[in-house]
């Protein structure tokens, strides 16, 4: 049987060296692909299995990115049967604080980059095989402090939808998966933050947040053959978050102040 190739990006860290970690466990050959150089030799040296697992450092956003991520699982693997578009950024400002430059860096590596390298890919992939988008609940429903991370995800979630249309004939499946907070490197210091804590906490019914393992363990499942007849679909790893109106005994219980502003 013919081992089945994963691009998995942005997999140095967070959910994406978990992702590398439980696809290449579950018999798939994985490019991981990174702009930390040393975090890649790190992943490598963690799986320890040169037969199915290589590695590639390139900015996902450069202009001969996507040519060289699939020519390099081309000829390492010989096959491209799923992509995990995984790489972005966080630390979001609300619209009118976002200037046209941060806007065109979280556009670029969380939308642009993924609609260019699922365009390069698609042509090499054929029936079972997949795209796993990696959004966030940012793409499900408004929030505080989006701006263009809100508006990058959403962006990506829409492009999925419309490509499990497009190539779902062909037997290639589109699907999203939408992490809320998780507790990933990128995350973890903004808990310094009270604010922060107790909007998240506070108001997930799950007695704890999503690990980046949480996340992976459904990113295998879209690349499994039980996920065969799920296509089009965004499948949100929170703990209930985006879907209840959860408030913790502390919250219930805490004094409110009139917000003035």
């Amino acid at each position: 049987m013919t081992t089945r190739t994963a691009i998995i990006t942005g997999a140095g860290s967070g959910i994406g060296l978990a992702a590398a970690r439980m696809l290449h466990a579950a018999g798939l050959a994985v490019l991981g692909v990174g702009r930390d150089r040393g975090k890649l030799v790190a992943l490598e040296g963690t799986i320890g299995d040169p037969a199915r697992l290589a590695t590639l450092s390139v900015d996902v956003t450069g202009k001969d990115a996507p040519a060289t991520i699939v020519a390099a699982a081309l000829d390492r693997f010989g096959s491209i049967d799923f992509v995990i578009n995984n790489a972005g950024v966080g630390s979001p400002k609300p619209l009118d604080e976002t200037d046209d430059e941060t806007l065109d860096g979280f556009l670029d590596i969380m939308l642009r980059a993924p609609f260019r390298l699922c365009r390069e890919a698609v042509g090499h992939m054929g029936r079972g095989s997949g795209f796993v988008n990696v959004t966030s609940t940012f793409a499900m429903i408004g929030g505080r402090r989006g701006g263009a991370y809100s508006a990058a995800k959403g962006g990506l979630k829409s492009l999925t939808e419309h490509m499990a249309c497009e190539y779902g004939p062909r037997g290639i499946r589109s699907n999203c998966v939408a992490p809320g907070v998780t507790m990933t490197d990128m995350v973890r210091h903004r808990f310094e933050d009270e604010t922060f804590k107790r909007a998240n906490v506070d108001t997930t019914p799950y007695p704890r947040l999503a690990e980046p393992e949480d996340v992976a363990s459904v990113i295998a499942f879209l690349c499994s053959p039980g996920a065969e007849m799920v296509n089009g679909q965004s499948i949100v790893v929170d703990g209930g978050w985006t879907r209840t109106k959860y408030l913790s005994p502390r919250a219930t219980t805490s004094q409110w102040i009139e917000q003035t502003t």
